[in-house]
């Protein structure tokens, strides 16, 4: 299993625009998962769970387009689009419990 991760700063005169936005994106499932920072208001992280880094590379290139649900979010990140970042993680050990 790998993931896409989406990290971005909301301005603060969107954020209940954001918020109902994205409560309606995630009923829809999607296996994606949407984070505020405890430390820092209105920095979010979304993080996609995909099967493969394949996958989870396909995600990051629908995610980041503009035929997306997702993009409209760009018009509210502080910086526009360009202040998203977007990266794929795999896991750091080929099993769990590796003692490596």
């Amino acid at each position: 299993m790998c993931i896409c991760f989406a990290e971005y700063r909301i301005l603060p005169e969107w954020r209940e625009h954001f918020l109902a936005y994205t409560k309606d994106l995630l009923q829809q499932g999607n296996n994606v998962y949407l984070y505020e920072g405890t430390d820092q208001e209105n920095l979010f992280v979304e993080v996609w769970q995909a099967a493969s880094c394949e996958q989870a590379e396909q995600i990051k290139k629908e995610r980041c387009s503009e035929r997306s649900l997702w993009y409209p979010i760009s018009n509210w990140i502080a910086g526009g689009p360009a202040k998203m970042h977007v990266w794929t993680f795999k896991p750091a050990h080929s099993r769990v419990g590796n003692p490596d």
